[in-house]
């Protein structure tokens, strides 16, 4: 499941590399052909947030059982001795960045275990091996159910900045086309 993830944000960050090349490219080019790209790129773009924002919504369970079997996968990635250096390096700073943004740490009673393993610096300031603080399984599903709408919040932000891209591009576009050619 992770390394799927990892294509698909590689391949979205390639997608919105090009649009962006062909936004700025043709504003600076003054050329109808490629900013009319970009707005349909955009459209498209806006589709599948509204599409995907949807989905989401209407499967949030599952989104939060997913991202809870993924915290697990990282944590016991983490936990095991036999893993190498780097991987376990690496499985510590996904951890620390998903306990400093969720203000968590540990699944379920096993915070203790967790500080032996890996020390003290994966969770954050406020929890110690003796004042535990909420642990991430319910964090995330409080996440998922109760902060619904601050995901919500920032999809309708982003819709709105990509309307507001959309029309300037149009705008643009239309304006060349009337512009006298010099």
């Amino acid at each position: 499941m992770s390394i799927r993830c990892v294509y698909i944000l590689i391949v979205v960050g390639a997608v919105m590399m090009f649009v962006g090349f062909l936004g700025c490219y043709g504003a600076i080019q003054e050329s109808q052909c490629l900013l009319g790209t970009f707005f349909a790129c955009l459209v498209l773009l806006f589709a599948c947030e509204v599409a995907a924002g949807i989905w989401g919504f209407m499967n949030k369970d599952s989104v939060a059982k997913e991202f809870i079997t993924f915290y697990d996968s990282v944590y016991e990635k983490g936990m095991v001795q036999g893993v190498l250096e780097d991987k376990k390096r690496a499985a510590t700073t996904v951890l620390k960045a998903i306990h400093e943004t969720l203000d968590c740490c540990g699944k379920d009673n096993t915070l203790v275990n967790l500080f032996t393993q890996l020390g003290t610096d994966v969770c954050p300031d406020k929890a110690t091996a003796f004042s535990p603080s909420k642990n991430c399984h319910e964090r995330i599903r409080s996440l998922f159910t109760d902060k619904v709408h601050l995901v919500g919040f920032a999809a309708l932000v982003v819709a709105v900045i990509m309307i507001f891209e959309m029309i300037f591009s149009m705008v643009l576009c239309c304006s060349i086309r009337n512009s006298p050619v010099y």
